[in-house]
């Protein structure tokens, strides 16, 4: 059970989260942005910068993940959560799992390529017990926070690119309680 105080914690940075997709979205890229928190205090933001930067590596989370090293040591992540409008895919699941990122809060599944709904990097306990001077233990993860705000985001920033997606299952407002099974 969630405390109150982590609860309001994730939703305000969660709502922080969803202003900095507004801002990727007004500098041309899609709705993905990330925040990494200790506690309530704001260590760093992230916006996708895959189509500015042409790099596809550049990942909300990727960007974040880089500045919040460079800021607190690679060691440092360890008390943080990080926050994204999607579930982190599997490069950036890795990634959180070598900083060492203590909760992963996410707002939209995707059943596709998510690192943990899809993948499991975020909860596979294999990778810290054969390799734990590399990866941490699994995270804490929460998904579905903010979901509805983060689709209405998405529609409205790109109305046909959320159609199709949606249509194909790359996303979902809710985990797969069963194959092919939305809750």
């Amino acid at each position: 059970m969630l405390d109150r105080v982590k609860e309001d914690t994730d939703l305000r940075m969660m709502r922080h989260c969803i202003a900095c997709a507004r801002e990727g979205v007004a500098a041309g890229e899609f709705p993905f942005a990330c925040v990494i928190a200790r506690d309530d205090e704001i260590i760093c933001v992230g916006s996708n910068r895959a189509h500015r930067d042409g790099d596809v590596t550049r990942h909300a989370e990727m960007v974040a993940m880089s500045e919040a090293q460079r800021l607190l040591g690679r060691g440092g992540l360890r008390h943080c959560t990080l926050y994204t409008t999607v579930e982190p895919c599997p490069m950036c699941s890795f990634a959180a799992r070598e900083t060492r990122i203590a909760r992963v809060v996410f707002g939209i599944y995707s059943p596709l390529m998510g690192g943990h709904s899809r993948w499991d990097v975020l909860a596979d306990r294999s990778l810290s017990g054969r390799m734990g001077e590399v990866f941490a233990a699994p995270p804490h993860v929460r998904g579905g926070v903010l979901a509805e705000d983060v689709a209405r985001l998405w529609r409205k920033a790109h109305p046909l690119a959320w159609g199709v997606i949606r249509w194909r299952g790359v996303f979902k407002l809710a985990p797969q309680t069963a194959i092919g099974a939305e809750a």
